[in-house]
């Protein structure tokens, strides 16, 4: 067989075609063919960039510092700047709102709209985690969009609400806890059973059993009312409706009459501005459920 890599010579000449690297995989030559020259051209054009730009601009780490580049640019220094640029053209409009309630802001057509923008960005920031895009909320935490507030939906109520938050370590924070009748042996199995059909019916507009009433009269109308209406004093839900922060089906009413789950909301004081927190409390308010 003729070997493809090896070509025909003559007496005192030089073999023809390319040279190999002397390397062959399976029949095929590894040529030891130049580089194009417009590839060389760049590449040695990329270098020179690259040395230039690590001379002028930060790039050489040390020890403690780094080298800062010739021209002495930092992009902290210039988000800085930036920053206080935003400030200083923000001020005009959020500095009356340091001396306003939230309800005397939204009750100014100006700064209502002002509000309206800087409370969206600082809720979809901070809130929309937990209580969705638009405040449309999810199982465990509740929307902001209706009219069911468990600790008061007025402006000034919200306002509190966002400062202390709920069930942490602020001393001025909601709290409320649910008895868990079932873990702690309060009731029996058969009676949180009979509890829980019974709330489930006046949930759906029915009158329920009468033992259900009688269970439910000594055990919960204290903090949920005596028609299951809700108190806002105890932070306890209103039953009577549709609306279930844990579910509304039979298993999740005889769950959380039987070990109690609790949300926890934190405390912005502190970590939001009080102008920041006005500004949220009417967005929040004028999602659609504001009292």
């Amino acid at each position: 067989m003729v070997d493809p890599t090896k070509h025909e010579t003559h007496e005192g000449s030089k073999p023809s075609g390319p040279k190999t690297m002397g390397h062959e995989w399976d029949g095929i030559a590894e040529y030891n063919n130049p580089l194009p020259r417009w590839w060389v051209i760049v590449f040695m054009v990329c270098v020179a960039w690259a040395v230039v730009f690590a001379v002028l601009m930060p790039s050489f780490p040390a020890a403690k510092d780094y080298f800062g580049g010739m021209l002495g640019y930092s992009s902290r220094a210039s988000l800085r700047g930036n920053l206080s640029e935003t400030a200083d053209a923000r001020a005009p409009w959020l500095e009356p709102m340091k001396t306003l309630d939230a309800s005397a802001i939204a009750a100014n057509p100006e700064l209502l709209q002002v509000a309206m923008r800087g409370g969206e960005v600082i809720f979809k920031e901070n809130c929309a985690a937990c209580h969705g895009v638009g405040g449309v909320g999810a199982k465990g935490y509740p929307a902001l969009v209706d009219d069911e507030w468990l600790w008061g939906g007025t402006i000034p109520e919200i306002v509190q609400t966002i400062t202390h938050g709920a069930r942490n370590e602020d001393p001025s924070s909601h709290a409320s806890l649910m008895p868990a009748f079932g873990r702690d042996g309060i009731l029996q199995r058969a009676e949180i059973m009979t509890l829980a059909d019974y709330v489930l019916a006046i949930s759906q507009g029915q009158a329920g059993s009468d033992a259900g009433r009688t269970l439910f009269e000594a055990n919960c109308a204290v903090c949920h009312g005596a028609n299951g209406e809700g108190t806002k004093e105890n932070g306890a839900p209103a039953l009577n409706n549709q609306i279930w922060l844990y579910g509304g089906a039979r298993n999740d009413i005889v769950a959380q009459i039987t070990t109690p789950q609790h949300g926890v909301m934190p405390s912005w004081n502190g970590r939001l501005s009080e102008v920041d927190i006005k500004q949220v409390a009417v967005y929040v308010h004028s999602l659609g459920g504001g009292q």
